[in-house]
């Protein structure tokens, strides 16, 4: 028999040791890395600061996600983590690496892997998390606050509002999707009504399409103006066509 507690540390040390995290020796010349935690914030100056989120380790098993109390997505000290980081935040842009989607549909057989539980009206289960996040950014006046979402196989642009959802108390905010870079094509998945989601522009491949194509395979850029006046999303085939592009400018 597989010890699961086995095969999650052994998967823990190999993506640690692929992925470009620095270790501890870094943590002394204020990089944000944390050898021991994934999610972690990395500051880029005046402009950007990176909130870099880890939406695997702490999240409670799969279900329907129809529970009526809070059910755990990032976890109670993370949860508390972030909205702490968004508060003490002076950069101008504070954009928030989730590798989960917040409105996008991910079915589990009958239940959900990621927020979303297919139920357009109030929050419930992992969605309870969210709610409270969003109403801290809104109660705390947050402002430039961008999600960056991994995860599922094609790229899409979502801006969620207030006015469209079954969920009121938050500020509208604009999520985008890349993904993946190397394996097939799959999508695009269905949205959840909870938080007014809006496609603003989606591409996906074929299913499972070739990941040497290069076509439906997706990374994505972010730059910021010298002066932190623009924030400009590209998302960007494997190929290296710009497939869409948005320039927003700061709330002061």
């Amino acid at each position: 028999m597989r010890d699961v507690d086995t095969l999650a540390a052994r998967g823990r040390q190999a993506w640690q040791e692929y992925m470009p995290i620095a270790d501890s020796r870094a943590l002394s010349h204020g990089t944000g890395f944390e050898p021991a935690r994934i999610y972690r914030k990395v500051e880029r100056g005046d402009h950007l600061d990176v909130l870099a989120l880890d939406m695997r380790t702490f999240k409670g098993e799969n279900t329907p996600g129809q529970e009526t109390h809070e059910t755990d997505i990032l976890g109670e000290e993370q949860t508390r983590w972030l909205i702490r980081e968004l508060r003490r935040s002076r950069a101008m842009w504070k954009v928030i690496g989730n590798d989960l989607p917040l409105g996008l549909i991910v079915p589990d057989g009958k239940d959900q892997e990621s927020i979303s539980n297919a139920d357009h009206g109030a929050p419930l289960g992992r969605e309870l998390q969210l709610a409270r996040i969003l109403k801290a950014i809104k109660d705390h006046d947050i402002k430039n606050v961008v999600f960056l979402t991994g995860d599922v196989h094609y790229c899409a642009a979502h801006h969620y509002s207030p006015e469209r959802a079954a969920f009121k108390d938050f500020k509208p905010f604009w999520e985008f999707v890349a993904g993946p870079i190397n394996a097939g094509a799959f999508g695009p998945n269905k949205l959840d009504g909870t938080f007014g989601p809006r496609v603003d522009f989606q591409q996906a491949g074929p299913a499972l399409a070739s990941p040497r194509n290069g076509d439906h395979q997706y990374f994505g850029h972010v730059s910021i103006a010298e002066d932190g006046g623009e924030f400009t999303v590209q998302l960007i085939n494997a190929n290296g066509r710009a497939v869409y592009q948005r320039t927003f400018t700061p709330e002061h």
